[in-house]
């Protein structure tokens, strides 16, 4: 692969974009982001050129990828029914449309994927996920938008040999998030809404205001859930082992942490460590999943360090800081 200097970025302002920026520029790239929102992004105006623009607007693409190298495409709108089509799907379509009328000029499109495509706890998964398992989407827009996503960038990649590659990223924790999940005061944080499991009255007591609780989900007959997740620095990590790097073109990746966990190990981490004490929920139709990061590992070059513990540890110490947490413009 040629040298890549100049990159393209879609969605800068957002959880993973505005950590990327910092590591992009270190590495030397020059940089030009696309917001759509008019709010300041999260970065210095002097070092990374902002361009303000609409995902999905027809034939604006061809400019805002002009004397780039590479592509980026991270910007995503989530269960918004009015807006994802055109955002999501025409967005990407608009993308690698032109960046094949480009010519040679794009060395590299990476896409923003999700293990949402695979359906996860919302259908059996009696063994690990790997890259080749079938596109089958939960319920919803965003993992709908996913498999659309995906499929367009194959069919650039199968009939115009477009230099593609696919990060999948698992549910992406950063900041304090997975203590907003998984403890039952506010903020809240994904799914499932401890709230709406509540039935006892030591989870109701749980989930009243002025109370908190780690919060243990488990299935009916009471065996703890087991699910897979990626801290926010190996995602960062991963994206880095991408760019510039022959042996990720024309592959999908999965994007997670080191190993799944249990809940009962998340929530006895809390307990220990914040003194927290532990309430069951129990949820039906919840399926245990893991993803296989062979691929990852041996092609890609990918060495996640984030293990449950060490997401809980930089959460409390992400608290401890004072720091305000980030808008959330989603719901997981």
């Amino acid at each position: 692969m040629d040298k890549i200097k100049n990159i393209f970025i879609t969605g800068g302002s957002g959880k993973i974009g505005r950590n990327l920026i910092p590591e992009l520029l270190k590495a030397g790239y020059k940089l030009r982001v696309l917001e759509f929102e008019p709010e300041d992004p999260p970065y210095d105006f002097n070092q990374v050129e902002v361009i303000r623009g609409e995902l999905g607007t027809p034939g604006v693409a061809a400019e805002w990828i002009k004397d780039m190298d590479a592509v980026i495409h991270l910007a995503n709108v989530k269960e918004r029914r009015g807006l994802f089509l055109k955002a999501n799907i025409q967005g990407t379509f608009e993308l690698l449309d032109a960046c094949l009328h480009a010519g040679k000029q794009i060395k590299q499109y990476i896409q923003a994927g999700s293990d949402a495509r695979a359906g996860i706890y919302f259908n059996p998964r009696p063994y690990p996920i790997d890259e080749n398992f079938p596109h089958s989407a939960y319920p919803g827009y965003y993992a709908f938008s996913k498999v659309l996503e995906e499929t367009i960038c194959e069919q650039y990649r199968y009939q115009y040999g477009l230099p593609i590659t696919v990060l999948r990223f698992s549910w992406v924790h950063g900041e304090d998030d997975i203590l907003a999940h998984a403890t039952t005061a506010e903020p809240h944080f994904g799914i499932p809404v401890w709230s709406e499991l509540a039935v006892t009255q030591e989870q109701k007591l749980a989930v009243a205001p002025g109370h908190d609780a780690a919060a243990c989900l488990c299935h009916p007959g009471g065996k703890p859930c087991m699910r897979h997740i990626v801290a926010l620095p190996d995602v960062i990590h991963g994206c880095m082992q991408a760019i510039e790097n022959d042996a990720a073109i024309g592959h999908a990746f999965a994007i997670c942490a080191p190993s799944p966990f249990t809940y009962d190990v998340l929530a006895g981490l809390i307990h220990q460590k914040l003194d927290l004490p532990i309430v069951k929920f129990h949820m039906e139709n919840y399926y245990d999943f893991q993803h296989d990061l062979s691929k990852s590992r041996s092609i890609l070059g990918y060495r996640p360090t984030y293990d449950i513990e060490k997401i809980v540890d930089a959460a409390i110490a992400y608290r401890m800081s004072g720091q305000k947490r980030s808008l959330c413009k989603y719901p997981g």
